[in-house]
């Protein structure tokens, strides 16, 4: 029987999230009392409301009936490759348990639908581009005319079963605006960056254990009283995590390279850099974003959809992805050099050998794009819809740009570990590595 999330529109995690996209696990709906609520009062508004008695956009002050179904239609568009499926069932999740905390006066009737297009392996077409950190409107709408039956589904179940026919709702066009005005795709990607970042950032603490091991590394750096001498919460974990990995006797060298010595300082940063995209990402997770916003009896016009917050901490969190990725090519370099393993250069199996010294050129070559992915989105803005839109924040980039970050982070450190593992046993002679490094992949991957 495959787990379930429960979804109350207040305590979804991004490790929920993945188990939803990637894990299997099937949603159920806590209660539609706050949804309810919502749309209760939507029904009751008298006066202009955006979206819903206006224009979108620019058009913000042009009474206009019914405008939803043509917002949907207009906003539907594709480009670029479609994304994975499990990226799609990540924003049906989000968005699902966003509505559930209410305040978009959407129907909720609406809600049951969407669980059961998750349970039963359906997600919408949804295409690359479209989003600039201000909602997903592109995704939404997309999302929006599968269930009016305009656009067909996919079917991508987690495990093989008999395909049930295609979810349907008819959307009324009130709800074409609350459907839609939302980051849910972009927070999708989000939550399952952070959730996988946070596995691989743990296993590179046991990889660094490793080549602490085979060069004999000082642990003085790790010892608790210079933790507490600065005591930065990351810096103190990824120590104390370490100490307990290592033997209790390493060599007494005065001071290693800094791959070694800094380790606990810059992949410590890199677990706090985490810990803010995490609790950043998990409080949109739950929030009713939604513009309006349908609470007491009004609506309330506002900019919650702004996603800054979120561009923000990752941008800070693939800097600090990148640098973890360079410390452990300079650990990959030491790991090559005799004076500190003892062995042939590069864990040759003798004098003049090439050994393993390809692992460095492939490490470099994925941080190379590491580097480029660390660039920082929120530098940047645009100006659209006659500029009644006059900022964006990227978000949408950033958090693509953070699971862009995984294959390359997972070849840095497949890198360190097969060296390092290399350079604990008599080292075979020259050979095809392919499949250590993918070994080494894998176990990071897992969590082995």
């Amino acid at each position: 029987m495959p787990m379930a999330v429960l979804l109350d529109g207040s305590g979804l995690t991004c490790a929920q999230v993945h188990d939803v996209a990637r894990g299997g696990a099937r949603v159920e709906l806590a209660g539609l009392d706050r949804a309810r609520a919502a749309w209760v009062t939507a029904q009751e508004l008298t006066g202009p409301v955006y979206g819903r008695s206006t224009g979108a956009g620019a058009n913000k002050d042009v009474p206009v009936q019914e405008p939803g179904l043509g917002l949907l239609r207009s906003h539907a568009i594709g480009a670029g490759p479609p994304i994975e499926p499990d990226r799609a069932r990540a924003m049906l999740t989000v968005r699902l348990n966003q509505l559930l905390a209410g305040g978009s006066g959407l129907d909720p009737a609406v809600l049951p639908v969407l669980a059961a297009a998750v349970n039963a392996g359906f997600v919408p077409p949804i295409s690359t581009y479209g989003a600039i950190g201000t909602g997903d409107l592109t995704a939404l709408a997309t999302t929006a005319l599968c269930l009016l039956g305009e656009l067909p589904w996919l079917h991508a179940p987690t495990s093989p079963a008999a395909v049930p026919p295609e979810p349907r709702f008819a959307l009324a066009s009130e709800d074409a605006l609350p459907f839609i005005s939302s980051g849910a795709a972009t927070l999708a990607d989000a939550a399952l960056a952070c959730h996988r970042l946070r596995v691989l950032l743990d296993g590179a603490i046991d990889v660094a254990a490793l080549s602490y091991t085979a060069i004999g590394a000082s642990a003085e750096p790790l010892a608790a009283v210079v933790q507490e001498a600065r005591p930065h919460p990351g810096q103190a974990a990824v120590a104390a995590r370490l100490r307990g990995l290592l033997a209790r006797e390493q060599a007494a060298r005065i001071q290693d390279p800094y791959g070694f010595r800094a380790f606990a300082q810059v992949h410590g940063a890199a677990l706090d850099a985490l810990g803010r995209a995490r609790a950043a990402v998990e409080t949109d997770l739950n929030a009713a974003a939604e513009n309006p916003l349908i609470a007491g009896s009004l609506a309330w016009h506002n900019g919650n959809f702004h996603a800054a917050p979120i561009a923000l901490a990752l941008d800070g969190l693939r800097a600090a992805v990148a640098q973890t990725a360079q410390l452990s090519t300079a650990r990959l370099a030491t790991l090559m050099d005799p004076d500190y393993t003892g062995r042939h250069r590069f864990l040759a199996d003798r004098p003049g050998a090439s050994g393993a010294l390809i692992l460095e050129y492939v490490a470099q070559d994925a941080l190379a794009e590491l580097r480029h992915l660390a660039g920082p989105v929120t530098t940047g803005t645009a100006v659209i819809s006659l500029g009644v839109e006059d900022h964006a924040s990227f978000a949408t980039q950033a958090a693509r740009y953070a699971l862009r970050c995984l294959e390359p982070l997972e070849i840095v450190l497949a890198c360190e570990r097969t060296a390092a593992t290399r350079a604990l046993h008599p080292p075979p002679p020259d050979r095809d590595l392919t499949a250590d490094l993918a070994a080494a992949r894998q176990a990071l991957i897992s969590g082995g």
